[in-house]
Parts: structure tokens; sequence; C-alpha cells
């Protein structure tokens, strides 16, 4: 596209740019937030800033539409600042943020004012999945532009956070009711999927035989053939069927459930899946889970179930990346060397996970594509973000990050943004690394070093949202 001979805010030129063409040598006009011309370098308008991308890939901010950001109401933890930072660092240009803070946003009241207190807190944009656990609120919480209404099929055993009440709910007819709420607004139903009353009778098993350490529990999560996930995932799919909600399933990471999903797929039901960066580089190593003990996560992955969980991000079985970024301090999580049913389960990942699949990328063992399409692309598409959000083309927010495929560094916790102040992949090397971020054509990030501000973050709702 031509653009006339008027000075633009910025040109990203020289860099080989994914497009929805795919990736081609073009310079990126930017004007107010938005890009308005891609053209060959040659061709590119004056503009107020050049960026010069020589050697480098430009591809589209990633989107990631499950980050724990634990505030308000446990930001000793994390906070919207300190999880911005973390989502700079590492080419995150959009979080959506998980709905277990204190309050938690189960009305249009507590929604309102968690996007008040993100607004003036948030460096990159951000929208919000809202606890779709009260039917009578989901119509109003429609009104403030959710992204999504999540979901959690459990409460926790032995501890009293992240999976506390008012987010949860076990109850298969409550769930019925909710997904028909959920079906009239358009928005998706974003699901933990656990089968919590199985769950509970494997865990007092464990407790009072003594079993309670990491390696127990995280052994516990897939007893009986992870069957705490099979039989949940069987469940929601049933509930879709029966009332057409847009369904989206997290923590996708058994064959079968990839089966069973597939065949709903095949019979025209309205169902996408999430895998987690835990699942395929840290939770399916044995070595992994027995060397970080807690801070792997806290739940292990079979090789088997690893290795295909893999192969469906290939092959374009599994639909998108989402962090699961979900900060604990050390304090929190030491518990879990002795008994991980008081330790709470999670583990940061938003500074790392592109450097992650770009080694992957190196290694020949998958796409550069398609790593953008499930962490940037798809989870714009999926919730209705898209062209906004997750592509490079004319019209959409100027949300870009510069690769350098080449760079190469061991992680470490010596510079780390997460408040939680570790690293669970530290000691990994990676090729391929994000250099800057830009959010609306504003560098949040440059060489590592965060330059954001608190507040420049806007919420972004889905396209259909009032």
């Amino acid at each position: 596209m031509a653009v006339s001979s008027t000075t633009v805010d910025l040109v990203v030129s020289g860099g080989t740019v994914y497009t929805p063409a795919g990736f081609v040598r073009a310079s990126i006009s930017v004007a107010e937030g938005k890009i308005v011309a891609l053209t060959n370098d040659s061709k590119a308008p004056a503009a107020d800033k050049v960026i010069n991308a020589e050697g480098k890939y430009v591809i589209p901010g990633l989107v990631d539409t499950h980050t724990h950001l634990r505030d308000p109401g446990f930001t000793h933890k994390e906070d919207y600042i300190t999880g911005g930072r973390a989502a700079a660092a590492g080419g995150v240009t959009l979080t959506v943020d998980m709905p277990n803070v204190n309050p938690p946003p189960n009305t249009a009241e507590q929604f309102k004012k968690h996007i008040e207190n993100a607004q003036q807190k948030a460096i990159v944009d951000f929208g919000h999945n809202a606890a779709g656990t009260v039917l009578e609120e989901i119509p109003k919480i429609a009104q403030l532009g959710p992204v999504g209404y999540k979901i959690f099929m459990m409460s926790d055993v032995g501890r009293d956070y992240p999976h506390m009440p008012g987010i949860g709910v076990s109850d298969n007819g409550v769930l019925l009711e909710l997904f028909e709420a959920i079906a009239k607004t358009r928005n998706v139903a974003i699901v933990h999927p656990w089968d919590q009353q199985i769950w509970e009778r494997i865990s007092q098993k464990r407790i009072s035989s003594g079993r309670i350490n990491f390696t127990d529990y995280a052994d516990a999560v897939r007893d009986y053939d992870s069957i705490i996930f099979v039989n949940s995932i069987g469940t929601i799919i049933n509930l879709q069927r029966v009332t057409d909600v847009k369904l989206h399933i997290l923590h996708m990471s058994c064959k079968r459930a990839f089966e069973m999903v597939e065949q709903a797929k095949a019979e025209g039901q309205t169902i996408t899946t999430e895998v987690n960066p835990h699942d395929v580089f840290l939770a399916n190593n044995r070595e992994n889970v027995e060397r970080l003990g807690p801070y792997s996560i806290g739940w292990g992955v079979p090789k088997e179930e690893g290795d295909a969980t893999w192969q469906y991000l290939v092959d374009g079985t599994a639909d998108l990346v989402g962090t699961d970024h979900a900060p604990h301090t050390k304090e929190e999580k030491e518990v879990g060397w002795k008994d991980m049913w008081k330790a709470p389960g999670g583990t940061p990942a938003l500074e790392w996970y592109l450097s992650l699949f770009l080694t992957e990328v190196n290694k020949d063992r998958i796409a550069f594509d398609r790593v953008i399409q499930l962490c940037s692309e798809n989870p714009a598409k999926i919730f209705s973000l898209f062209p906004r959000k997750g592509a490079i083309q004319v019209g959409s927010d100027a949300d870009l990050v510069i690769v350098d495929m080449k760079k190469e560094k061991k992680l470490d916790e010596n510079k780390i943004y997460t408040k939680c102040g570790w690293n669970p992949y530290r000691d990994m090397e990676v090729k391929g690394m994000p250099i800057q971020t830009l959010v609306r054509g504003t560098s949040v990030m440059e060489d590592g070093e965060v330059i954001g501000k608190p507040g420049f973050g806007k919420q972004v709702k889905p396209a259909f949202a009032p």
C-alpha cells in the first residue's frame, strides 16, 4: 500500500516481516499507533523515527490469553506493573489475566473495579477474563468487554490458593446453566478441566498414607491415566454440544483428550485448545520435575504424553499457546519439597516462552510461522481480537516484536522482571530472542531493558463488545 508524502510517526525498515502472506522483506509505516502501510524499503515515507531491523525478523506482538498477574489481592507474588514488565521483556504486547484475584471479578461491579485498577498500572495492552460463576452477573459483565469467562472445575485440597472460592464450579448442572448464559454473550467459555470428586479421593489416599512430596503430587495428578483431565474434558465437550457455547479448554496435555476434542471438532463443535509452555519444556521431563521440585509447576507429564502434545503443536491440532504465567514466592514454593498439597502450583513464563519456542525453530523442530500462529495470530482470532491484534497488516495496531534469531543466551535469574524473582527455565540455552517490543508503535522494551511506563497499556475488548 502506498502512503502520501505526509511524514508518519514511525517506520520499521529492513526487516523480514510476518504478514498474512507469509514472511516478506518490508518496511512498516506507523501513524497514531496503527499500521498505515507495508512497502518496499525504498518506498517508505519520511518518518519522525526510523528503526533499522536489517537482518532481523519482525513479528506480531504476542497475545497471551492466560496470564495470572495476581492483582489485586496477591500482589506480593506479582502485580500489573511487574507482570507488564515481564510481558514487554518477552515480546508480549497483550496480556489477558485470570480471575483468581481478590475480590474475584464475578460481578459487573468487581469487573469494573478490576479494569480501573489495571488501567492505572498496565505497561502493555490488557484484557481480562471474568469469573463466569454467577449466573445473573454474566450478561451484566458482558457489557464491560470481557475477553472471556473463566471457570475452574475445581477447588484446592490442602490449601486455599490459587483455586479459591468464587471462581470454581464442580457441579455439572450449574456448569450447564453457566454455559447457556455465556453462549448468549458471544464470549468464550474458558475452562480449567478437573474432576474434583476423583481428585479429592486420590488426594485423600495419598495424604493419609504420607505420600505428599512433590513427586507424589506430580504422579497423583496423572493417576489412572490422567483421569482427572480426561473425565472433565469429556463432560465439557458434551455440555458444549448442547449449549453451543464457544469453548476453550486449558491445560491440554493428554493424547486421549486431544482425540476427544478432534472428534468433537469433526462433528462441528466449536472447541479450541491451549497448551502451556511448562508442559512441553518442564513437566514433560522427569529429571526437571525431580531437580526443580515444586518449582517445575506441581504436576508431571508422562514422556509419551509430552511427545504427543509437542506433535499437536507442530501439526496444527493444538490451537494456541498460553503461558499460564503463575508466579508464587520462593517461600510459598519451598513448602512443596515436603508437602506439595500445601504449596501452590504454578510457574512464571512470560519473559522466556518466546525464546524457548524460537530455539526450537532454530533446531527445525517447529516452523517459525507456526509459532506465530500459536502465540499471536490464533489467540487473537479465537477471542475476536483479530486483526486489531495478532497481525501485521494495514489497520492493525502496531504491536511489533523485533527478533534476533541468532542471539544466544543461557537463561538465568540475574535480571528478571517478574516479582517472584525465580526462573524455572534457568540454565537452559536459548537461541533466538526478542530484542525490541513495541505496543501501538511505542517501544516498551529495547535490548532487554523495559522502558514502558505504567498506565500506557489500554484495555482491549472483543470486536463485538458494546
